[in-house]
């Protein structure tokens, strides 16, 4: 499905990415790990055409994904979760699902400004998936309230949502149990497994959380200094003298 090839992204004189190579298959879930400063967010941001690479290729279900333009990912079915959230606060959780939702409207900005009648029909579509979302995500009881003041918990769980709401094939998760308790956690992560199965989703992810990495993906790929170490079954790479280096400083 995605095929990562020789990656590489400079900022003036550091390299971020240095010809980072991998592939996910559709249906898997991949973990991308490696400590702070390692090129992770960097490769999401190329993924979603927010950063250009100097050089490499992404290829996207056959396609060229480095050719669309960023507002065209979300139409080829990849959407993305945030770090630090990519919420509207003063928007209720359900506007902010809606918003996801909206990236697969129809309706062009001329019929919207005149409210035509299939941009009501359309709206009125977009609320119901959104509602049935919050429904499959248990935010019924926070759908009419404003993003500002909810639980950070729930908050990652309106970020999923509101991705879920692209109706993505390809979905990346940028630390989505940042923050999070261990409860909360493990809660997050049977979500994830859940949304997976229901959705028919393929997972790219960047987490910090072993223990969350390790039981979700079926692959993982450890960067360090924007170079690939290593890569394969989470059983492989908890034991690889490399990965364990560049986590802890020592040589395993």
């Amino acid at each position: 499905m995605l095929a990562v090839d020789g990656i590489t992204v400079r900022f003036g004189g550091i390299t971020a990415l240095d010809g980072v190579a991998f592939a996910v298959e559709a249906g898997t879930a991949v973990g991308l790990i490696g400590p702070n400063g390692a090129g992770k967010t960097t490769l999401f941001n190329c993924l979603t055409r927010r950063c250009a690479p100097d050089a490499g290729t992404v290829r996207y279900e056959g396609g060229d994904l480095l050719a669309l333009a960023p507002h065209a990912v979300a139409g080829r079915g990849i959407a993305r979760t945030f770090q630090n959230l990519g919420l509207f606060p003063r928007l209720t959780v359900r506007e902010n699902v809606m918003v996801g939702a909206h990236s697969r409207g129809r309706a062009g900005h001329l019929a919207a400004a005149l409210r035509l009648p299939r941009v009501r029909r359309e709206e009125a579509q977009l609320r119901d998936q959104a509602d049935e979302l919050l429904r499959r995500l248990d935010l019924e009881d926070v759908a009419d309230q404003p993003a500002s003041g909810l639980p950070f918990g729930t908050l990652k769980r309106v970020e999923l949502a509101r991705a879920l709401a692209v109706r993505p094939r390809l979905l990346l998760l940028d630390e989505p149990v940042n923050g999070l308790s261990h409860g909360e956690v493990d809660a997050f992560a049977d979500l994830v497994r859940a949304v997976r199965q229901d959705f028919d989703l393929t997972l790219l992810v960047v987490e910090h959380h072993m223990g969350f990495v390790m039981g979700l993906c079926d692959r993982v790929v450890c960067l360090d200094f924007g170079r690939k170490i290593a890569e394969g079954p989470p059983e492989q790479i908890q034991r690889d003298p490399g990965v364990i280096e560049a986590y802890l400083g020592v040589a395993a």
